[in-house]
């Protein structure tokens, strides 16, 4: 199978309805607890509260937060507990992931005027008040993820501890933000493969990996089965970022080498063809993860999936 007729080919008609009703339903949780967390407009000022939400319920999939809910599940979570004992880390990786996004669009870094068909932040407020929204997720991110009120059913402050170090891992200098770094060095199409698998391991792989890591650890799983999530969500990570090069090299009309400020893709560096067999190749990987949860694991099997073969 070539990368130009890949589309949705993974998952049959009947998964695709099942895992898009599955999204659907649980980022409605996710919103209204976002909704919850955050401190009402009332005790902020006016402004940075509304350039917070703006860019926070500005579309984004909530993929993060779902894949913490996908692992809460596989390991049994909803057995015992409800979603309430997830939530607030779920919650904390959607705003660490938010706050990326508003200074990624500055014109410091990528310069960006537009985001899912809208304003970007600092374009709709200001740059000052858009690094301050920013900073005020990336803030708020860890009193949600940290205060154990927040973690109904749920009187584990370890491992509430626990989620937290591992977030701060994830988002900070050995992850996404050492990511981010390493991605300014870039000039033009010097980098090896695994010089760019690195990097993008880091700028998308840990916050996946946390994800994983923080549903299933407050889910009651074992440490083989956080062990194993832990590395889907690395897998996944990676899976998704080889499919979205192959999206955007199939978009551009001839494609051209990466200009001086831009990330190298895969597909430059290997070509589509060795970029699709790299992405396939993830998507079992991923799999074989799941081996041990059987039907637990099939809504993040179908999850990587989707990732890989999706259109758009």
């Amino acid at each position: 199978m070539s990368p130009a007729d890949n589309s949705q080919s993974g998952i049959d008609a009947a998964d695709l309805e099942r895992l898009t009703s599955w999204l659907g339903e649980r980022r409605a949780v996710i919103d209204e607890a976002l909704t919850r967390l955050l401190p009402p407009p009332a005790r902020w000022p006016a402004k940075l509260h509304e350039a917070m939400c703006w860019s926070l319920f500005g579309g984004g999939k909530r993929l993060r937060p779902l894949l913490s809910l996908a692992a809460f599940e596989a390991v049994g979570g909803r057995d015992d507990l409800s979603y309430d004992a997830v939530l607030p880390a779920a919650c904390a990786v959607e705003m660490i992931h938010t706050y990326s996004l508003i200074h990624d669009d500055l014109p410091c870094m990528d310069d960006d005027d537009e985001r899912r068909g809208r304003a970007t932040c600092h374009k709709r407020y200001g740059e000052g008040l858009a690094l301050l929204a920013g900073d005020a997720l990336l803030t708020e991110a860890f009193r949600v993820a940290l205060d154990p009120q927040h973690y109904r059913g749920l009187a584990d402050s370890e491992k509430i501890a626990s989620v937290a170090m591992r977030l701060a891992q994830a988002a900070g200098m050995s992850g996404m933000v050492g990511g981010q770094s390493s991605d300014l060095g870039f000039e033009g199409p010097v980098a090896s493969e695994s010089e760019v698998t690195f990097l993008h391991r880091r700028k998308t792989g840990e916050l996946f990996s946390y994800a994983l890591f923080a549903g299933a650890t407050l889910g009651g799983g074992s440490p083989e089965q956080v062990q194993s999530l832990s590395k889907y969500g690395e897998t996944l990570g990676l899976a998704f970022q080889v499919a979205d090069d192959l999206l955007d090299a199939r978009q551009d009309v001839g494609q051209r080498a990466p200009d001086a400020d831009e990330t190298p893709s895969f597909p430059a560096l290997l070509g589509e063809e060795e970029s699709w067999k790299r992405a396939l190749e993830l998507e079992q990987q991923a799999h074989k993860e799941l081996e041990a949860f059987g039907e637990r694991g099939e809504l993040l099997a179908l999850l990587v999936s989707f990732a890989v073969h999706r259109d758009h």
